[in-house]
C-alpha cells in the first residue's frame, strides 16, 4: 500500500530553512577541473538543554547502629579473640575446603586494637577458588585497614580481586582492583567520615556477629552500611531467627541462628544466616540459595566467663637492711660510689679546701654561740648580693638567721 505524498511529507521533519548570499568569484577555475563537494550544513540542535548529572545519593546508617558501635568497648572485645575453624560442604555432602577466623590483640599505629585474619580455600568442580581477608579494628569496630582477595583459578582466564580499605585523617580510601587473564582494572574510591558513619566492613561483621551471640540479642531496628558485592555502599540489617538444636560434631547442641542482609540496589537482597554457640563459635554458614554449607566438625572448648581473682594481699614485714644481705651489700656499694664522686669533686675544685679550712680556723678563734648565724655572716660576705656594711660596729647587723 502506497502513501500519498501529502503524507509522506507530514512524516519527515521539516529541513533547516538556509539563506544563500551572492558571492564574487575571483579567478574563476576553468570548467574541465571537478568542484569540490561543499561541506554539509549542520542545523543546529533542536530541544532542551540536558540538565546536569546529579551526584548519587549514599545510604546512611541508623542512628541506633551509629550508638550501638560507639558503646562498645574492651570488655566486649575480651571474650571474642579466639580462632574458629570449619569446612566447607557441597550439597551431596562432599568436603570442599576449609574456613579459619583467627581473632588476636595487636598493636596499629600504636594504638591498642584488633586484627582478624579470615580465610577460605577450596575448589569447586575442580577449580581452586577462595578468599582471604586481612584486617586492623579498632574497639568500637571501626575498619582502620583491610585487605580482601578473592581468587578462582580458571584454566583459560584466571580472576583474582583485591579490595583495600584504609581510613585516612579526614576519610576512608578505597582501592578495587580486578584482573582477568591479562586484563587489568583500578578503580579507587573515596569516602568521608561523615559518609562512612555506622560502617561495617567484612571483617568488622565477623567480630559483630559474635559480640550478638554472646549477649543472645539482636536489636532489629539497626541499620548498617556495607560494600555489596561490586563494592558499592549499601545498607545492611541483622535478623535474630531465635535459637533451635543443631547437630555439632555428632552431638545436639543449641544456637543461635543469626541472619545479615545486604540490600544492594543492583543485584538485590544477599542474605547469610549464621549459627552459633552460647559463647560465640561460629557452629555452621550459609548464604540464601547456595547449596554449599560451612559447618563445625569438631566440638571446641566452650569459653566461660573470665572472672577476676581478687588481687593478692601481702603483709608488711618490717625491713632491716642490716639483716639483709642483699640490701646490705647494695649500701655498701652506694657508700663507696659516693665516696669515689665526692673525693672526685674536691680533685677538681682544690680551692674548696682552703675555704673550708678558713672558715674552721676563724669559727674557732671567735667560737659564737650561734654558729649558723656566724656561718651566714661569713659567707655572706662572699655573695653578689652582698651590699657594703657600714663601717661602725653596731648590733643591729642583718642576718638572713636573725628574726627582724
Amino acid at each position: 500500500m502506497s502513501s500519498s505524498p501529502t503524507q509522506a511529507s507530514s512524516l519527515r521533519e521539516p529541513s533547516p530553512k538556509v539563506e544563500l548570499s551572492p558571492v564574487k568569484l575571483e579567478n574563476p577555475e576553468p570548467l574541465d577541473q571537478p568542484e569540490e563537494p561543499a561541506a554539509p550544513v549542520r542545523p543546529e540542535p533542536v530541544g532542551q538543554p540536558v540538565p546536569p548529572q546529579q551526584p548519587e545519593t549514599l545510604p546512611i546508617a541508623s542512628p541506633e547502629a551509629v550508638n550501638f558501635l560507639a558503646s562498645l568497648g574492651l570488655d566486649d572485645m575480651r571474650m571474642i579473640k579466639f580462632t574458629d575453624s570449619l569446612v566447607t560442604i557441597s550439597g551431596t555432602g562432599k568436603e570442599l575446603g576449609e574456613f579459619t577466623i583467627v581473632v588476636q590483640s595487636t598493636w596499629y599505629a600504636g594504638l591498642r586494637s584488633l586484627h582478624l585474619q579470615a580465610n577460605s580455600h577450596g575448589s569447586i568442580d575442580n577449580i581452586p577458588c577462595g578468599t582471604s581477608i586481612s584486617a586492623y579494628l579498632s574497639s568500637n569496630l571501626e575498619t582502620l585497614e583491610q585487605d580482601q582477595h578473592e581468587y578462582v583459578k580458571l584454566k583459560d582466564q584466571p580472576l583474582v580481586k583485591k579490595m583495600s580499605i584504609k581510613r585516612e585523617n579526614d576519610g576512608y580510601v578505597m582501592t578495587k582492583e580486578v584482573k582477568i587473564g591479562e586484563n587489568v582494572k583500578i578503580k579507587t574510591f573515596t569516602f568521608s567520615l561523615e559518609e562512612m558513619s555506622g560502617f561495617v566492613s567484612e571483617a568488622s561483621n565477623l567480630i559483630l556477629l559474635r559480640i550478638l551471640a554472646r549477649r543472645n540479642k539482636v536489636p532489629d531496628d539497626m541499620v548498617f552500611l556495607s560494600f555489596d558485592t561490586e563494592m558499592k555502599l549499601s545498607t545492611s540489617t541483622y535478623l535474630n531467627l531465635g535459637p533451635r538444636t543443631m547437630k555439632v560434631a555428632k552431638e545436639e547442641r543449641e544456637v543461635l541462628d543469626i541472619e545479615r542482609t545486604i540490600h544492594s540496589e543492583e543485584n538485590g537482597p544477599m542474605s547469610w544466616q549464621c549459627s552459633f554457640l552460647p559463647d560465640g563459635h561460629l557452629a555452621g554458614r550459609v548464604q540464601v540459595g547456595s547449596p554449599i554449607t560451612i559447618m563445625l566438625t569438631h566440638l571446641p572448648q566452650v569459653r566461660e566467663t573470665d572472672k577476676e581473682e581478687p588481687k593478692p594481699v601481702f603483709e608488711k614485714k618490717p625491713l632491716d637492711w642490716k639483716q639483709d644481705m642483699q640490701l646490705y651489700f647494695k649500701f655498701i656499694d652506694r657508700t663507696e660510689e659516693l665516696k669515689a664522686d665526692y673525693n672526685t669533686y674536691l680533685r677538681h675544685h682544690p680551692d674548696l679546701r682552703y675555704l673550708l679550712a678558713d672558715f674552721l680556723q676563724f669559727l674557732l678563734l671567735r667560737k659564737p654561740q650561734d654558729v649558723l648565724a656566724f656561718a651566714a655572716e661569713y659567707f655572706g660576705s662572699f655573695s653578689t648580693l652582698n651590699t657594703e656594711q657600714t663601717p661602725f660596729l653596731t648590733s643591729n647587723k642583718s642576718s638572713a638567721f636573725k628574726e627582724p
